[in-house]
């Protein structure tokens, strides 16, 4: 009986190493040395011992493949990484780069320790994870307690409790909060209020209260990315060579193959529109420094290039130009004399300007009324255009823009200012000389008026007077002549009648 139960204590043994050696999730790897067991030096138990994890190649390991560690030591979304130079001695060497999501770590593992000057260290969000997302900084929000996680439900959470939750992540400010619809959910529901301050740590230190809902509706999170990625060198932030910050430390970034698609995530997290255009950059290799690494073939459309970027730099001549299509400011519009409204009769001065980029380029002035539109074009000297109107009337209210057009980085860009709506009002001189000619015009009218109605009466009885007056100026002509020259007359009329 002793043996039997020998033999089954010895198999039951055997059978608990089996699984510890076959699951990575029972206990074979773990961080050390952190403030909490989210955070630390990556250690992992092979052929029971416990030794440092380090990548057996300069580029496999990055906040992806963290991700996958942070998952399995049922921590949430993966913060940072970084390369521990500190450590002499054996550890184990793994294959980063070919670490698969849901596989299992110790696949990747070399059966033998090798010595390495470096290890790697991991920090996990420890009560708070976004999931059903590409990207680690968007996501359905789940809260870890009581060794369980659970969905945040609408209404539990506020603008200051979010803000908590990017930070805990290691995100950028939050951006959209909505509902998270049609997800197959298998957690449990939050059952408490968050009131945070927004200056918490975790989520889990904000003061919570017991939820008077009946139903959930979970919510999904979006934050920004953090403010690690910038152009320099080109004359503005939306132009120039591809820097990136990991580990508080700025580096140019190398690897990428200068595609439109990986520029694109840079172009889109700077807010700087579209990716225009991007070129390699070969510098002198005797004079190579160090970069941030990252492959070309890892990167995916919606992702973020932190989460592929290689946690160990190394060293390259090469570097990556961007131009996007914002990479111009924003020019000013403005009119002088500056007063509400120009005043008709008067000249004004519409100028256009833009802060120091590039050299050269030029100013379009479009001005548009409600059925006609107006373009200008002059050539920029010193950032600026002036557009004079000599004089001003009803035709020159509308809007007016600015727009500044140069050709850089072998392409056309443009910026348009905001709108200026001008209005033209008349100045009071010229009001009241206005009011002068009209007053002289209404008086001319009425005396002309009041002349051809005097001259229309006066015609009818003229005229009667005319005619009498003449019929006795001819009878009195009549009596006044002879009678030689009366009978002459009398002949004529005879004649006449004849």
């Amino acid at each position: 009986m002793n043996h039997i139960l020998t033999v089954f204590m010895l198999l039951w043994s055997s059978g608990l190493q089996a699984k510890e050696n076959d699951s990575p999730e029972t206990g074979n790897i773990r961080l050390m040395g952190g403030a909490t067991r989210c955070a630390g030096e990556l250690e992992m138990k092979l052929h029971n011992d416990w030794k440092p994890v380090d990548d057996d190649i300069s580029f496999g390991w990055n906040l992806r493949t963290a991700a996958i560690v942070c998952r399995q030591l049922d921590c949430g979304s993966a913060v940072s990484t970084k390369i521990k130079n500190k450590y002499l001695g054996p550890v184990w060497k793994i294959n980063a780069s070919s670490v698969q999501s849901g596989s299992a770590l110790r696949d990747y593992i070399s059966m033998t320790s090798q010595s390495s000057s470096s290890s790697l260290e991991i920090t996990c969000s420890e009560s708070v994870r976004l999931v059903n997302a590409p990207t680690l900084c968007s996501g359905r929000v789940e809260v870890k307690a009581n060794q369980s996680w659970s969905s945040v439900c609408k209404g539990d959470s506020d603008s200051q409790n979010v803000e908590v939750v990017c930070r805990e992540l290691g995100c950028g400010a939050p951006l959209k909060l909505q509902l998270a619809l049609y997800e197959n959910m298998k957690t449990l529901e939050w059952t408490k209020e968050f009131q945070c301050k927004g200056n918490e740590s975790t989520l889990l230190d904000c003061e919570s209260y017991e939820s008077a809902r009946n139903t959930c509706s979970p919510i999904r999170l979006t934050c920004s990315e953090p403010d690690n990625v910038r152009l320099v060198e080109g004359g503005s932030r939306c132009a120039g060579t591809l820097e990136m910050k990991l580990q508080d430390e700025w580096r140019p970034v190398d690897g990428l193959t200068g595609d439109l698609k990986s520029a694109a995530l840079v172009c889109r997290q700077l807010n700087c529109g579209f990716a225009v255009s991007t070129e390699l950059k070969g510098k002198n290799p005797s004079v190579a420094k160090s970069v941030w690494g990252i492959i070309s073939s890892t990167v995916q459309s919606g992702s973020a290039l932190r989460e592929r970027v290689s946690t160990r730099p190394w060293y390259s001549s090469s570097s990556l130009e961007i131009s996007c299509s914002d990479l111009l400011f924003q020019p000013i519009i403005s009119v002088s004399p500056s007063i509400d409204g120009v005043y008709e009769s008067s000249s004004f001065t519409i100028s256009c300007s833009i802060k120091p980029q590039y050299p050269g380029g030029s100013f379009q002035l479009t001005f548009t009324t409600s059925d006609t539109t107006h373009s200008y074009t002059q050539k920029a000297v010193t950032h600026t255009a002036h557009f004079l109107f000599p004089a001003a009337d009803d035709r020159h209210q509308g809007n007016y823009s600015c727009v500044y057009h140069i050709f850089v980085f072998s392409h056309n860009f443009s910026s348009e200012s905001q709108p200026l709506s001008l209005s033209i009002s008349a100045s009071p001189t010229v009001f009241i000389i206005r009011c002068a000619g009209l007053l002289l015009t209404l008086a001319f009218f009425l005396s002309a008026i009041g002349f051809l109605k005097k001259t229309t009466r006066g015609q009818k009885p003229g005229g009667q007077e005319d005619i009498e007056l003449d019929n006795y100026n001819l009878g009195a002509s009549r009596a006044e002549v002879g009678p030689n020259e009366e009978a002459r007359a009398q002949n004529s009329e005879s004649n006449i009648r004849v």
